[in-house]
């Protein structure tokens, strides 16, 4: 190979970076910022989706990854309405005004299903690939205890009954 040829390519990728991949900073900084400032954000939660939030998101505590777009889906099959935004800032949406109980069951019987979806394909690969089941068991096991704190949140729960006088508790 030409090292010639190589330069030239490399100027030409170079060339089309500059042109073609590089955004306008005050753009950059626009698309890096639009979920700040957003007053939604400041809201009170009810106290179980910090942990919720901390063990829906993360892999390796709940055994699959819930996707913007997972999350966007479980609400809309809750007859609930949610921009994309981060993952957080999603769940924190959907669960702020939680009042009822069957609500929550809901939302966490939605969850249930989609990742059962996922724990279908574990099943699968364990089975097309038996070396690697161990670490698909896992996964599976660990999906299986978070539905189970699914079911002990909504058992937790104490419904919140709307009063004409926001100030009595």
């Amino acid at each position: 190979m030409n090292t010639d040829d190589i330069s030239d390519l490399k100027a030409e990728f170079d060339k089309f970076v500059r042109e073609e991949c590089n955004i306008d900073p005050e753009q950059q900084n626009e698309h890096e910022n639009q979920d700040l400032g957003d007053p939604a954000d400041e809201e009170p939660v009810p106290g179980f989706v910090d942990d919720l939030t901390d063990k829906l998101l993360a892999p390796a505590k709940c055994g699959v990854y819930l996707s913007r777009l997972d999350i966007k889906r479980v609400a809309e099959a809750i007859d609930e309405s949610l921009p994309i935004k981060e993952r957080k800032k999603m769940l924190k949406m959907m669960f702020r005004h939680t009042t009822k109980r069957q609500y929550l069951r809901d939302a966490f019987d939605e969850f249930s299903r989609h990742m059962n979806g996922r724990v279908l394909i574990y099943q699968e690969l364990s089975e097309a690939f038996p070396a690697s089941a161990y670490i698909f068991d896992a996964n599976i096991a660990k999906v299986k205890k978070t539905q189970k704190l699914f079911d002990q949140i909504v058992n937790d729960y104490e419904e919140i009954e709307p009063t004409s006088d926001p100030m009595m508790i």
